[in-house]
């Protein structure tokens, strides 16, 4: 029993959008009727759960039974268009687990024939559901028990036994409260979604809870990220400490992925730049350096808006791979190309460099990357400070320049990385465009407190591997 499985329940786990009337829609299609009257309300409930538990009971109690053919007509085509709105970290989830050599397991209170062409499209090696009587081609009565609570749980672990599997290495996924049993048989139990009795109960017993709309490890409170709780506060003039004017808003996309991509200057300008995907009513991922998603008070609350780990020192390409699954799944990322804040000289340079990171995701999920020029945001945040300066009676005016997408290669990232940092350029004041040579006393504010680098060196910015 070396091998791993993960048991998904599909009776409502995982799938977003409106899958039961997708399935009520294609049954009707395929010429299953329902009963008219007092019935027709109760068919159409229990279609809105998918694959329900009232959708088997009520087939099983129509007399005429419902043909074979017609019903897996009717399924595979609500699976297919339920597969397409599926929550966006679903299949990563899946694969993750596969790759990990594991073997894919739906369970369902609905019939085989119902539930094998939604576990077709997943990639599932399995389904389990509730035995119809098959006979002159028409599905009824039911045989054997209902799929369904404890039921569904012993069918997992038979399954598991059959496949070799030991429930203490299996994982399960499940979103709602009787589900219980399932979870608890398995030794990997992740609440999916879950609903209220179930949240408790996760919570009780110690399991892990996940969103599948959101990366792994962002937080949801009564169904939505903190990232759309505080949107509406997201207003310029409520920042205590700075006078921001932001330009060129409508090239941020209002859905589907996309690259904002910045210039690095201060601290200040992942606040700066999460405004302004917040007025453009998107949520961000950004990717942060280890250091501070590590750090005490502020790496939980970067873990919790979906921050992207990045471990400078590795050259890993996990934090690209994170990236772009964000951009294949609607989501907007935030990065600046320099990878970090330029220091000495080099600060004061007109020409901006950039690493690889932004082209090469660019060419990866093919998202469009939208060039943003920030300027003053270090004179609300010098490096050389600890804590951005507070004072609502100076409060410096920092400007956000927006402009439409990149036009890119996708197959040069030399060329592509030079093309993203020149939009830049071309957005910021013209002043940022003027070289001069910087006073000893604005040089000392673009080093971090305690630094003990070699000046000389800060201008050399080469391409990374990673961002």
């Amino acid at each position: 029993m070396a091998r791993t499985a993960a048991i998904v329940d599909v009776d409502r786990t995982l799938l977003t959008g409106r899958p039961g009337r997708l399935l009520r829609d294609a049954m009707h299609e395929a010429g299953i009727a329902t009963p008219p009257g007092p019935l027709r309300p109760a068919v159409d409930a229990a279609a809105s759960a998918f694959l329900s538990t009232q959708l088997t009971l009520l087939a099983a109690h129509d007399s005429r039974g419902w043909p074979d053919t017609a019903v897996r007509e009717a399924a595979t085509t609500a699976a297919e268009a339920v597969v397409e709105d599926a929550a966006p970290y679903l299949r990563p989830l899946l694969d993750d687990h596969r790759s990990a050599g594991a073997r894919i397991l739906l369970v369902s209170a609905a019939p085989p024939p119902i539930a094998e062409p939604l576990g077709g499209l997943l990639g599932a090696d399995d389904v389990v559901g509730t035995a119809w009587a098959e006979g002159r081609g028409q599905l009824a009565p039911i045989e054997g028990p209902l799929v369904w609570a404890r039921a569904k749980a012993e069918a997992g672990v038979a399954w598991l036994r059959g496949a070799r599997v030991s429930p203490r290495s299996a994982h399960a996924y499940a979103d709602n409260f009787f589900a219980g049993p399932l979870l608890a048989s398995v030794g990997h139990p992740t609440a999916v979604e879950p609903d209220a009795r179930l949240t408790l109960l996760a919570r009780t017993m110690g399991w892990p809870i996940r969103h599948l709309d959101v990366p792994d490890g962002v937080v949801k409170v009564a169904g939505r990220e903190l990232q759309e709780w505080f949107r509406p506060f997201a207003r310029v003039e409520s920042m205590p400490n700075a006078r921001i004017e932001i330009d060129g808003l409508e090239h941020v996309p209002g859905e589907g992925g996309a690259i904002l991509a910045f210039n690095h200057r201060s601290y200040f300008d992942a606040a700066v730049t999460s405004l302004v995907a917040a007025r453009a009513g998107r949520s961000i991922r950004g990717l942060g350096k280890k250091e501070v998603l590590d750090a005490p008070v502020l790496g939980p609350l970067a873990r919790a808006v979906g921050t992207i780990r990045v471990d400078r020192g590795t050259g890993s390409h996990e934090p690209l791979e994170a990236a772009a699954l964000a951009l294949r799944a609607g989501e907007v990322v935030m990065i600046a190309p320099q990878g970090t804040i330029p220091r000495g000289p080099a600060f004061f340079e007109p020409e901006l460099k950039g690493r690889w990171g932004v082209a090469r995701l660019a060419a990866m999920s093919r998202a469009p990357v939208i060039p943003i020029a920030l300027w003053g945001t270090e004179r609300v945040w010098p490096r050389n400070a600890r804590l951005p300066r507070m004072d609502p009676l100076r409060r410096p005016r920092v400007s956000v320049r927006i402009g439409p997408p990149v036009a890119l290669t996708h197959d040069d990232p030399d060329t592509d990385t030079k093309r993203i940092m020149s939009a830049i350029v071309d957005l910021l004041p013209p002043e940022a465009r003027e070289r001069r040579t910087p006073t000893d006393a604005e040089i000392s504010r673009t080093y971090p407190p305690g630094y003990r680098g070699d000046p000389d060196r800060e201008t050399e910015r080469r391409p990374g591997r990673d961002t």
